[in-house]
């Protein structure tokens, strides 16, 4: 079977973003991890055990309780744009397993539906910025790039989803051709390679982005670390190296 010059390009493409997101990635997180705290600074009131933490944590990814509390307005359409990604990408799945899991396929019908959040969400966060006086002051033109970026993957996905349709057995069959250095031929869909194509900038613009708070999240020491100030003194690793010599 002859690939199409297409076909090598969108490979090639994905390829690249691949390992431009996975070493981005990666130098982040060490970055993040090797960044000193010196200081014993959780937001209060903080949990004063590790268990604690984690479960503050947990209600920070899941239900993102610090900005419940401060903008009821940017936590709906901020919620409702995380869960339908979140089920959004639980039904992509699909097209990078086989056999399909069976609560991959149980997803399915929901996931769908997931694209819809994802719009609202995002249209109301794109509204947000550019309606409300300080926070308008705050944004950059890259913030409302991401949006819209986000949106028109959104909305090209919908299209997709609800009224194009597209051939799901060569899409898969291409991303699993991806997967093991064997690629495929992919359908001719503008709409599709569009949306491809938009994918592939987000993976490759994620990494050195605001979008990073999703990793980022994790190292906050105002949000990692336990409020056991008076039990026990807090060393930066820096500082104990300098203690030793």
């Amino acid at each position: 079977m002859q690939i199409s010059m297409l076909s090598m390009s969108i490979a090639a493409l994905f390829y690249i973003a691949f390992i431009i997101l996975a070493y981005g990635l990666v130098s982040k997180i060490i970055q993040y991890k090797n960044t000193p705290a010196p200081l014993k600074i959780p937001t209060m009131p903080a949990p004063t055990t590790q268990a604690g933490v984690v479960f503050r944590m947990s209600k920070e990814v899941v239900f993102f309780e610090s900005l419940f509390k401060s903008s009821k307005a940017t936590w709906l359409f901020g919620w409702l744009f995380h869960f339908g990604l979140f089920l959004d990408m639980l039904r992509h799945l699909r097209y990078f397993i086989d056999p399909v899991w069976f609560w991959v396929i149980i997803i399915q019908p929901f996931g769908k539906y997931g694209s819809i959040l994802m719009f609202v969400g995002l249209a109301g966060l794109l509204t947000r910025r550019i309606i409300v006086d300080r926070v308008r002051y705050i944004s950059s033109p890259s913030d409302h790039l991401m949006l819209v970026l986000l949106l028109c993957i959104t909305t090209t996905g919908m299209a997709m989803s609800f009224y194009l349709g597209a051939d799901v057995i060569s899409v898969k069959s291409f991303f699993i051709g991806l997967m093991t250095l064997n690629i495929q031929n992919i359908p001719a869909d503008p709409v599709l390679i569009i949306h491809l194509i938009m994918v592939a900038s987000l993976m490759i613009i994620f990494p050195y982005s605001k979008l990073l708070h999703a990793p980022g999240l994790f190292f906050s020491p105002s949000r990692n670390q336990v409020d056991n100030a008076r039990e026990k003194r807090h060393i930066s690793k820096w500082a104990k190296e300098l203690e030793k010599n």
